[in-house]
């Protein structure tokens, strides 16, 4: 997703090892039984894990009404008799069918639980479908709010799609909303009127003439999708499509945009084909080749919904034309595209398990913004980039946020986790190592989700840097060390870290007397270090490339 800061660019923008005792124990204080039933996984949700959807949906445009089905199939985890999916209360659960009957179920505000006749033994594959109708929450700030996010082109056609991330997808069709359990692969057919059509994710693979003036299309993904990429979006479109050759062959890119706008598919080919060239050699082979890439035009700024982006930065460079970091490095390449399609790799392919490990997903991706830039324009300006999106950071609350309440954590997810990994990169100090680290994560968690200890574990092996205390205090707490320098006599200095973070350490690199840049390795206790030719006066901390506070004394 993208971020809302209005100090970050002058407009309106945007259970493990996890949160500390007192923020659970906040949260439970906090957090209502309607959080723990979205956020939590009880034994009514781990008892299945969902292997595919068939989402069958009719949009009935005037009314803002849609109806419809979804087809649950799945492999029993545990013997059970009792589940529980999840449908906002404002739409109607019209009929749970199982093997042709009805089902009992009972709702306790989004939570549907439903119960079998009989015990469904473990390992057993089984389904059941679901059926709906309703007027669903629409949305008012697309993409930040969510549900259905109905407009009109400039020639009074509708021009309708759907953003829930955060809310959950339960906000316009049922599922098991979680996001620990991707489904495997689904369908998605929509039917709409005649002279519009739908798009959503994956591919096209039929159109069927319906009665009453609608078409349905119909949209098969082969890869693991997470139910908050679901996506539909009805227009008037022109298509377009092109072949890009990459790392692991043909790849197929389509653009849909609004008629009006068909003259203006430049642009996005340009961006999309330097996003995908830079992209893939920093992360690795875009992550659905089975499924393609898309752009489709919407009405709302943009979403990461996988291998079918939403794009609406109005054919702009930069964020709708302005660049948050004022380096002049945000002005050169579409913001919506490289920052959405950087969420293919950090959101689609690796996905959190828990909505407060979140910043998994958006750090890694402000951090691609960077590497776009490193790709075309050198290290130099990506990192000048990376150090004026500070601008933007609160240092309000932690980047985590609690788990089992389907709560994010702060906004700074976004350029705080970027300089995170802009200073992991600068503490390993060799871009080929750091290159091969970004690839290895994608490979190692393809297609999988992972949690806030995944992706600690991962850094401290690959690095060969000890991170656990860097993390803690980066992700896990609000405030940033202070670097506490004293010099005894010239050349001979006292040094420590200043942290709430008990024995915090972190290797840093300062300036010594020719310019030249050295590593040393501060902890919490005063250490004496011996730096020749140095002083107070003119002894430097690299700063730039380190978010944090200084002392010299």
């Amino acid at each position: 997703m993208i971020n809302l800061k209005p100090l970050f660019i002058g407009l309106a923008m945007l259970s493990g090892i996890s949160v500390s005792q007192a923020q659970l124990m906040k949260a439970k204080e906090i957090y209502t039984k309607a959080d723990s039933l979205r956020g939590e996984l009880t034994p009514l949700r781990t008892c299945y894990d969902i292997k595919y959807y068939h989402l069958d949906v009719k949009v009935d445009i005037d009314k803002k009404f849609i109806s419809g089905s979804n087809l649950f199939k799945f492999a029993a985890v545990d013997r059970f008799n009792k589940l529980q999916f999840d449908l906002f209360d404002n739409l109607s659960v019209d009929k749970v069918e199982y093997r042709g009957k009805s089902l009992p179920f009972t709702r306790e505000y989004n939570a549907v639980f439903v119960t079998f006749p009989d015990y469904i033994e473990k390992g057993k594959l089984d389904s059941f479908t679901v059926h709906y109708s309703g007027n669903p929450i629409q949305a008012t700030r697309a993409p930040w709010d969510g549900g259905f996010d109905w407009k009109k082109d400039s020639q009074g056609k509708p021009w309708v799609a759907t953003a829930c991330q955060g809310l959950g997808a339960s906000v316009w069709w049922p599922n098991k909303d979680h996001q620990s359990d991707e489904v495997d692969g689904m369908l998605i057919s929509v039917a709409v009127p005649n002279g519009l059509m739908n798009v959503s994710n994956g591919r096209l693979v039929k159109t069927e003439k319906m009665k009453g003036g609608y078409t349905k299309y119909h949209w098969k993904v082969d890869n693991p999708i997470n139910n908050y990429n679901i996506a539909l979006n009805i227009a008037d479109y022109a298509h377009f499509q092109e072949t890009y050759a990459g790392e692991k062959g043909a790849l197929s890119i389509d653009y849909y945009v609004l008629q009006e706008n068909k003259d203006k598919i430049a642009h996005l080919k340009k961006n999309a084909n330097e996003t995908l060239k830079a992209f893939e050699h920093w992360f690795g082979p875009y992550p659905f080749y089975e499924d393609g890439y898309k752009l489709v035009e919407t009405a709302h700024l943009g979403m990461e919904h996988q291998s079918a982006i939403a794009y609406g930065n109005k054919y702009k460079n930069g964020y709708l034309g302005n660049d948050g970091s004022r380096s002049g490095w945000g002005l050169k390449w579409d913001f919506i595209i490289v920052h959405e399609s950087g969420h293919e790799w950090f959101g689609n392919n690796i996905t959190a398990k828990d909505l407060g490990d979140m910043w998994i997903h958006e750090s890694f991706t402000n951090y691609s913004e960077a590497l776009f830039i490193d790709y075309f324009y050198g290290k130099e300006a990506s990192q000048a980039y990376v150090n004026g999106n500070r601008r933007g950071i609160q240092n309000d609350i932690p980047l985590q946020g609690p788990y089992n309440v389907n709560k994010e954590g702060s906004g700074d997810m976004y350029n705080k986790g970027g300089v995170l990994h802009n200073m992991i990169r600068t503490m390993i100090d060799d871009d080929e190592k750091w290159r091969s680290l970004l690839r290895g994560i994608n490979a190692k968690f393809y297609h999988q989700t992972v949690d806030y200890q995944d992706i600690l574990n991962y850094m401290n092996e690959q690095s060969g840097i000890d991170l656990t205390r860097v993390f803690e205090q980066y992700v896990q707490r609000k405030s940033i060390p202070t670097l506490e320098i004293i010099e005894n006599s010239p050349g001979v200095f006292m040094i420590r870290w200043i942290s709430e973070v008990d024995n915090f350490d972190m290797p840093v690199h300062i300036f010594d007397k020719d310019g030249k840049r050295q590593l040393i390795k501060p902890t919490t206790k005063f250490k004496v270090m011996h730096l020749d030719g140095l002083t107070k006066e003119n002894i430097e901390v690299d700063s730039f490339n380190y978010y944090i506070g200084v002392s010299i004394q």
